[in-house]
């Protein structure tokens, strides 16, 4: 299997008969968490630009023996668009989408004064406008049905001041802040919405700077950059009924480096 899905763990089927929509699963993080979703039983939408690397992930995952379609989405791309694409994937999975993974986000790491101003337009498109008309797409219908799980995917940094990429990190407190107001909102009626925070997490796209994730890590408690299939069990245990008593929180999977400072 190469890098871009997760490594399958044995199922125990805590999702059969479910389905799941993956936001930027094509590789990474999320490819990751749609291989697990679907080793667990889900039938999946893998989701993205590049329907040739979807497809990459589809096959490993129908090789695995767990059900996976892509539907190609741009995130940046209209409303109109973007609620076309959920309209698309709710056929696909035949009529219901019972999970969804709002994990597509992009980080131009630059200075405030460099961050050219497309970037920033198409960061508040994908990283927080597309998550808002996903959900209302989708979460009525969850609502309707008495049953659903949303869970965004966050960072760590939404937590700490740096002096990089700071609407990337006011993006991800966005988030952070929809979940608990979506919590709020659609709870009520069965639809449990979570977030999940990676700490510094090694993917394909950053492995050019692996020594650099390294020296980051060193010092937290787990001594180590996280892995994308560490972030999936995350994302796995919320969807699951495990995490049936679980609404509004942000899971920090970091090893340890939002809440210490070890060095």
């Amino acid at each position: 299997m190469n890098s871009s899905a997760t490594t399958v763990i044995p199922s125990t089927s805590r999702l059969a008969g479910r389905t799941a929509l993956v936001t930027g699963s094509t590789s990474g993080i999320g490819a990751a968490i749609a291989g697990i979703l679907a080793s667990e039983g889900a039938h999946v939408v893998i989701s993205g630009r590049d329907t040739a690397r979807g497809d990459s992930v589809a096959k490993e995952i129908r090789a695995a023996g767990g059900r996976a379609d892509v539907v190609e989405a741009d995130l940046a791309g209209t409303y109109a668009q973007i609620r076309a694409f959920a309209a698309e994937t709710t056929a696909v999975l035949g009529g219901r989408v019972d999970i969804l993974v709002n994990n597509a986000g992009i980080y131009p790491a630059t200075s405030t004064e460099d961050l050219p101003d497309d970037d920033l337009d198409a960061m508040l498109a994908v990283n927080i406008r597309a998550p808002h008309v996903l959900v209302g797409a989708l979460a009525p219908a969850m609502a309707t049905r008495g049953t659903g799980v949303i869970v965004t995917i966050g960072s760590w940094m939404a937590q700490v001041g740096s002096p990089f990429a700071a609407m990337y990190t006011a993006t991800k407190a966005a988030d952070e802040q929809l979940t608990r107001s979506w919590a709020a909102e659609y709870g009520p009626r069965g639809v449990r919405v979570n977030t999940v925070a990676p700490g510094v997490t090694l993917t394909p796209g950053n492995e050019y700077a692996r020594a650099g994730l390294d020296a980051i890590t060193a010092a937290t408690p787990a001594g180590t950059v996280i892995r994308p299939e560490d972030i999936a069990k995350g994302v796995l245990y919320l969807a699951s009924d495990d995490a049936a008593m679980v609404h509004g929180v942000t899971l920090y999977v970091d090893g340890g480096i939002t809440a210490t400072r070890m060095s």
